[in-house]
């Protein structure tokens, strides 16, 4: 049976859901089983799903990539009727923002070749408005040090072994070496609201790295530590040597990169 792989491209505020991976209790809310519940209508049979990457109960995508094998009659369906289908079967905070056919064989978190996350907190005493929600509002009278934090940033990059900064549990029996590519530290204004952001990239990343990260970085923002203490964590193997996990609502899952070519919209023949 001639066979291709559809490739959903969504985004969505992650508030409400116990994270993007379905739990074993149905009754559970997650972004993978509202998406496959709706894709099952669709093409009427059951469908196993892979993401670009997993995302934890909180954590929101702009650009979450999911792939599934499809056959037959199915490489005909027109994509625009599969995205307004999608959308309208799909909660509110599920964002339909693209339909793409791959080869035989692809797969969303296989063939990534980077993957792309953006942080973003508050300081200061007065609460966000527009952005509550997608940030940490830590609140503080004293504001953070983005330079040192962003020196201190570029201290890990590279090819580097981030098991102080990925949750204990999970980094058991696995590797823990990373390429981390970009975090960069900056101030930015989002509809109107003065933000810190720290913009990371990696080939892939260990549960909880981002977050641990940040909260890494925010001792170093406020004076606690130096810059050069980062590869005293780091050297240190240790989850316990790190900072707080920063809280997952400032999270957002940015983008992912394919090979070149990888991609094609769905309805270009």
């Amino acid at each position: 049976m001639h066979e291709a792989t559809m490739v959903v491209k969504l985004g969505y505020r992650g508030g409400a859901f116990s994270g993007f991976a379905e739990q074993k209790d149905p009754s559970i809310r997650t972004v993978a089983g509202e998406l496959r519940h709706a894709l099952e209508l669709i093409l009427r049979r059951e469908v196993e799903l892979t993401c670009a990457g997993r995302t934890d109960a909180g954590v929101h995508a702009l650009s979450q990539y999911v792939s599934l094998p499809v056959y037959g009659d199915e490489l005909d369906l027109e994509g625009r009727r599969i995205i307004h289908s999608l959308a309208g079967i799909t909660p509110e905070d599920i964002s339909i923002r693209g339909l793409f056919r791959a080869s035989e064989g692809f797969s969303a978190r296989f063939d990534a070749l980077r993957r792309h996350y953006r942080y973003r907190m508050m300081c200061g005493e007065a609460a966000p408005v527009l952005s509550q929600g997608t940030v940490w509002w830590l609140r503080s009278e004293n504001d953070l040090d983005v330079d040192a934090m962003h020196e201190a940033a570029q201290l890990l990059l590279g090819e580097r072994d981030f098991k102080s900064f990925c949750k204990a549990s999970s980094a058991e029996g696995i590797s823990t070496m990373r390429c981390l590519e970009q975090l960069d530290v900056s101030r930015s204004v989002e509809a109107g609201e003065g933000l810190i952001a720290f913009d990371v990239c990696a080939n892939a990343f260990l549960h909880n790295m981002v977050r641990t990260l940040v909260g890494t970085l925010v001792e170093v923002g406020r004076g606690a530590r130096k810059p050069a203490w980062v590869l005293e964590v780091l050297e240190a193997r240790d989850r316990r040597a790190a900072g707080q996990s920063a809280p997952a609502e400032g999270l957002t899952f940015m983008a992912v990169d394919y090979p070149d070519g990888a991609l094609q919209s769905w309805d270009e023949r």
